[in-house]
């Protein structure tokens, strides 16, 4: 399967549905709302909300059925891209292409949008046309990746790096929380919206972790020149480094086998978030 064509198979009906879940910019307060689209749209290659929907497939349902858990991520995702760019913490002018949030609506606008963002997430979620106990654990993943054991404890890291720093364990330490967290809760939520049993969503769980970790290792490679001091490439070099991603790769889709063709799609997203030309 060409993940390429899958991505760009998905995102109208993402994009669509991202549309709805958010007030129009047009709606006051204005300002606020079309802060909180400024990155959402035309947003990435939607790599996390496509994996949502992967899943469900995975799991033998239509894709179509996790994709209040697709809206959910990419919302607490672009909130998180929102406050990493913020002066306060990566201090970035540009995402995408054009400036950040911040940049052009000022800082309490940028931090209010990222707020914003982060309950409409919660609220698409909880609204799943699903029986209650598949919501009900399918927020409790979006919750538990986006909070201070996850997304936001490994911002905390991150953030503490320094230049000097050579450890791998932490390193990995903060991939897995502030990347792998979600990209799994993304996979995981999709899963429960479907109806995977127990034992699937704990593979699936288990891939996810190590995907979403080399996929931070691949963006190391892709940065290789840039001044990040938590880098894989930067603590053990780039050939280990493209050596680990291809570890954790292959662990990632051990956990696929004997899955059958309703997981191809997955299968490709991750030789794709990691190689990046598959």
């Amino acid at each position: 399967m060409d993940a390429r064509a899958y991505l760009l198979e998905r995102k109208p009906v993402i994009d669509a549905a991202l549309d709805a879940a958010l007030p129009p910019a047009s709606e006051p307060p204005e300002a606020l709302h079309t802060a909180m689209r400024h990155l959402l749209f035309p947003g990435g290659k939607r790599l996390r909300p496509s994996l949502a929907l992967a899943a469900a497939e995975a799991s033998g349902a239509a894709p179509e059925t996790a994709l209040p858990a697709a809206v959910a991520v990419e919302l607490v995702h672009t909130y998180s891209l929102i406050h990493d760019d913020l002066p306060c913490m990566d201090d970035d002018a540009l995402r995408r292409g054009r400036p950040t949030v911040h940049v052009q609506f000022g800082e309490a606008t940028a931090l209010l949008a990222g707020d914003a963002l982060q309950s409409e997430a919660f609220a698409a979620l909880a609204g799943a046309d699903a029986p209650a106990d598949r919501v009900c654990a399918a927020v409790a993943d979006l919750a538990r990746a986006a909070g201070s054991r996850n997304l936001v404890g490994g911002q905390v890291d991150d953030l503490g790096f320094s230049l000097s720093e050579t450890d791998v364990d932490r390193v990995e330490s903060v991939h897995a929380r502030k990347s792998a967290a979600l990209l799994t809760a993304a996979i995981t939520a999709g899963a429960r919206l479907a109806g995977a049993d127990p034992a699937l969503i704990e593979r699936l769980a288990r891939f996810g972790r190590s995907m979403g970790v080399a996929f931070q290792i691949a963006d190391d490679i892709l940065d290789e020149g840039e001044d990040d001091p938590c880098s894989l490439v930067r603590a053990i070099g780039l050939d280990a480094a493209t050596r680990r991603a291809e570890a954790l790769l292959a662990l990632a889709l051990a956990e696929l086998e004997g899955l059958g063709e309703g997981a191809e799609p997955l299968r490709a997203l991750a030789r794709f978030a990691v190689r990046r030309s598959e």
